[in-house]
């Protein structure tokens, strides 16, 4: 054998030794889909959830892993780009091979990649409150559904502050059209007349809002008590509140209740004008438990960021990381059908200081919390209700307050008419 023929063997020797390491150690890991917007008009909320699936993985790995094996983050940037999350979704689950995705926030997002994710049989882990009618057999939903967040802040403004007319600003996309579309029926039954309920839509990234506020200040100045509920999503809420500011709109004449600014989005904003305005959500950084101390001080350490905030969906993201870690560990496995099997009734604890739990119709059990904007960027919560079921099907509306949702065998239906006695076939 000659000098050449020996160093082309003793090359492929090494690349196949190469390719076998490599090969085991994909082996050895199980791989994980962070799916959020890094880039784009919801880059200002999805990056910090990118951030936390990270924290949340590594401090996996630091207690061995699971199963025995490491986990492997696969990070994607479908860049607030609605058709490309579910080309990166796809992407992650059959090139990948991840064995389940954390990711999306906006519904849109979402609606994107249901039907990928029913088609190649995998699991995702939505951590945004959302509005509901839909329940998806690969979907958990562990954000608020609208009997978790926004009826409980409506029922606040009329019993608390005592409002009788309400603006309804949006975003112009599914979340808030169909939100909206629940709160007006809701707010009718109620005894809300419906001249004095305004709706309004503007699109994602919008900054020119005089004429917006001009009107909501018009409306409000007509006699009746008046609230602002806000759907308003991404970056055009802060050109939104500084409007709200430089047209002298005050809490105590009219406030708003939002339910997408949390902690991350006030941090990059001027909060002086801000105080006494309202959020709904399941979880707040002021929240005063040892568990919620403990995970700040991870997330600071991690971050190692002091000022970094923490919020909602971040505790979403956890309660799902957890209870997905969990149910893999009783399926002693993380094949789909098998943990899908395992997660209903998984039981983990939130940062309130009590428990969240996998229901059958796969959203979760929370309490709901209204929270007052303070000059420091943070909520002082001035309600806390019990744990609430997540509702998947709106009480409120005609072509839904029939159904139920249980992914239990041998139901398993999305969508189950308990009139006809009927499953109307996929849940979403």
């Amino acid at each position: 054998m000659n000098f050449k023929t020996k160093l082309m063997g003793l090359a492929l020797a090494a690349a196949m030794s190469s390719t076998a390491i490599s090969g085991a150690f994909a082996e050895d890991t199980i791989k994980v889909g962070v799916l959020h917007s890094l880039s784009g008009t919801m880059a200002i909320s999805e990056t910090t959830l990118k951030d936390v699936m990270l924290m949340l993985i590594d401090e996996q790995n630091k207690k061995g892993g699971l199963l025995g094996k490491k986990l492997e983050p696969v990070v994607v940037d479908p860049a607030s780009n609605w058709p490309l999350f579910a080309e990166k979704a796809r992407e992650l689950i059959s090139k990948d091979k991840v064995a389940a995705v954390f990711g999306c926030w906006t519904s849109s997002s979402r609606k994107s990649v249901l039907p990928v994710f029913e088609e190649l049989n995998s699991i995702l882990f939505y951590p945004v409150q959302y509005e509901g009618e839909e329940s998806s057999r690969n979907i958990f939903y562990t954000g608020a559904a609208p009997n978790q967040q926004a009826i409980p802040a409506v029922d606040y403004l009329m019993e608390k502050e005592g409002v009788k007319r309400f603006v309804l600003e949006g975003t112009d996309y599914v979340y808030p059209q169909t939100t909206n579309k629940i709160l007006k029926a809701y707010l009718i039954s109620k005894g809300v007349k419906e001249d004095d309920i305004k709706i309004n839509y503007t699109p994602f990234g919008f900054s020119d809002w005089q004429a917006e506020v001009a009107a909501i200040k018009k409306f409000g100045g007509e006699g009746k008590k008046t609230a602002v509920v806000s759907t308003i999503n991404g970056d055009a809420n802060v050109p939104f509140y500084k409007e709200l500011g430089n047209q002298g709109i005050k809490a105590e004449d009219i406030p708003v209740v939002a339910f997408s600014v949390g902690e991350e989005e006030l941090s990059g904003m001027d909060t002086k004008p801000l105080v006494g305005h309202l959020a709904a959500w399941n979880y707040f950084q002021s929240v005063d438990t040892p568990i919620n101390a403990e995970f700040i001080k991870e997330w600071h350490a991690y971050t190692k960021n002091d000022k970094r905030t923490t919020n909602d969906p971040m505790e979403a993201a956890y309660i799902g990381f957890n209870a997905w870690v969990k149910a893999v560990e009783a399926a002693g496995t993380t094949d789909t059908d098998k943990v899908l099997d395992t997660i209903i009734g998984v039981s983990v604890p939130n940062l309130s200081g009590g428990y969240s739990t996998v229901m059958p119709n796969h959203h979760i059990t929370k309490p709901v919390l209204i929270g007052e904007i303070q000059d420091n960027g943070q909520f002082d919560i001035v309600q806390q209700t019990p744990a609430v079921v997540g509702d998947e099907w709106s009480d409120y509306l005609p072509d839904s307050k029939d159904l139920i949702s249980d992914w239990r065998k041998p139901m398993s239906c999305g969508n189950f008419n308990v009139k006809t006695g009927k499953c109307g076939g996929k849940g979403s």
